[in-house]
């Protein structure tokens, strides 16, 4: 599914941070995120891999 959408906490576990940290990282442009009608925030798995592949080559 190529607009395959995750959760915080789901991002949190891929990068091993506490699910407040992601939303810090979407406060400061890091990660984009898209906040559904209820006002929760969901991140698109593919810039989710891109950030994650990023942090594996440093």
């Amino acid at each position: 599914m190529p607009n395959r959408m995750l959760k915080p906490g789901e991002v949190a576990k891929l990068f091993r941070v506490d699910p407040k940290t992601v939303s810090r990282w979407s406060a400061k442009g890091k990660l984009h995120c898209i906040k559904t009608i209820g006002g929760h925030r969901r991140y698109l798995a593919i810039e989710v891999e891109q950030l994650l592949a990023e942090a594996r080559q440093d």
